[in-house]
């Protein structure tokens, strides 16, 4: 039987997929570096050369999903119709909704794999700047003195919505095709009477 390659081509890049790949099928628990080497087809010690845990290979893979996250809500800010703070911030809502759809794995990992990750200097910096992002769009909507406190009104919201909507717990009588525009409404009326 030949032996597994050491490594080949961009190992880095190459564990990083096959353990995205490995967290869309099972749950983050049951991720390891073995099981990652094996997708990658390299040799079960080839991972440790970058990440010396399953944690730390898990943390990058939660930076890249921030940096996705950070790249796809600012896109559909600076494609909302008006260029208003209101109108940016409604379409990252939905923005967010679609990315926590799309990339789903990613997405539990970011925010409920928190215990499995390392955190990575990659993976500090990647939450900061998602952070930094909501923080700088509701600013100019509610103000310094209410920014943070608003800044977490919208992500609690957006986060509890995309759960329901991924765990399969919104209540049976909540119409899911319309759910996301007024929970997006229902939150930018609390910015304003905050």
């Amino acid at each position: 039987m030949p032996k597994k390659p050491y490594h080949h081509g961009d190992l880095y890049q190459q564990l990083l997929n096959a353990g995205e790949q490995a967290l869309a099928e099972m749950p983050v628990e049951q991720v390891s570096l073995r099981e990652i080497a094996r997708r990658a087809g390299v040799s079960h010690a080839a991972p440790k050369h970058h990440f010396p845990t399953t944690g730390h290979l898990l943390g990058e893979i939660a930076a890249k999903g921030y940096q996705t996250f950070v790249k796809s809500l600012g896109e559909a800010a600076d494609a909302a119709q008006e260029q208003t703070p209101r109108s940016r911030l409604h379409a990252m809502g939905r923005a967010y909704q679609r990315f926590a759809e799309q990339h789903a794995a990613a997405y539990q990992l970011m925010f409920d794999g928190v215990g499995q990750c390392a955190m990575t200097p990659n993976l500090v910096a990647a939450s900061f700047a998602a952070w930094n992002q909501l923080h700088n769009s509701v600013l100019p909507i509610v103000g310094p003195a209410r920014a943070n406190g608003a800044a977490l009104h919208v992500w609690s919201a957006s986060h509890g919505l995309a759960m329901l909507k991924l765990t399969h717990k919104l209540p049976p009588f909540v119409a899911r095709h319309d759910v996301e525009e007024q929970e997006l409404q229902f939150m930018m009326a609390g910015l304003e009477n905050d």
